[in-house]
């Protein structure tokens, strides 16, 4: 009975001491070491939104959806507040750097948890969570193997944070949004691209004409082929 109380006394710290809350698929074709996908939710969504989707995933992949850890209201959650203005999106930079802390934090206890290959791990977010994924992949060099960004942007006070060109060498990234977004309009992801090709990175870019903020059917399809080759 000791025992047991101590497991569980013991199961309850780790959960405790860890930074984020989030949902886990198995890998259904096991092995030692998996790959992992880490999926990053948008902003007034949660950890269920982009795990709906998981078991649409490669079989042979651990699948970890985290809730971002600002609560915008009941059942809603973000990385960060933004501000929408006349003068584009306008994101608290505070909070997103506490949010990319949390979320390495988060990735290294997944990592001890899970025993995943950290160097077959990939990062798949939507609106802000790609947002997260940009930032984490360009400050914290080797962290991650790939990005795989949906409608999102590229947050401009990250480019100063960023390591020369050589520390990025090897980073795989797909691009992906639809040319009638009008919350992130399509224009954030050509700039990001044109960014991403000045540090000599070159990301499989996609574009959907008369798509809207939001997970079409080809870009799901043009992700999942992307992760294939991965």
């Amino acid at each position: 009975m000791r025992i047991l109380l101590l497991l569980l006394f013991t199961l309850t710290m780790q959960a405790q001491n860890e930074t984020l809350t989030y949902l886990v698929r198995e890998p259904k074709i096991k092995s030692a070491h998996p790959p992992v996908i880490f999926l990053l939710h948008g902003v007034g969504s949660n950890e269920k939104d982009l795990f709906s989707f998981a078991d649409k995933l490669p079989d042979n992949y651990l699948i970890i959806s985290a809730r971002g850890p600002v609560t915008i209201g009941p059942g809603r959650y973000g990385w960060f507040h933004v501000d929408f203005t006349p003068d584009g999106p306008k994101p608290n930079f505070e909070e997103e750097a506490h949010s990319r802390k949390l979320l390495a934090a988060f990735i290294g206890q997944m990592q001890e948890k899970f025993n995943f290959d950290p160097k077959k791990a990939l990062l798949c977010g939507f609106s802000q969570g790609g947002i997260m994924n940009y930032s984490i992949a360009l400050t914290h060099p080797g962290l991650v193997k790939g990005i795989a960004i949906m409608s999102s942007r590229l947050l401009p006070e990250i480019k100063p944070l960023v390591p020369a060109a050589d520390k990025l060498k090897g980073l795989n990234i797909f691009i992906s949004h639809g040319t009638a977004d009008q919350v992130l309009t399509v224009e954030y992801a050509r700039t990001a691209k044109t960014y991403l090709q000045s540090l000599k990175l070159e990301p499989e870019y996609h574009e959907y004409a008369g798509a809207v903020h939001q997970i079409n059917a080809q870009m799901f399809s043009d992700l999942l082929n992307w992760i294939e080759k991965q």
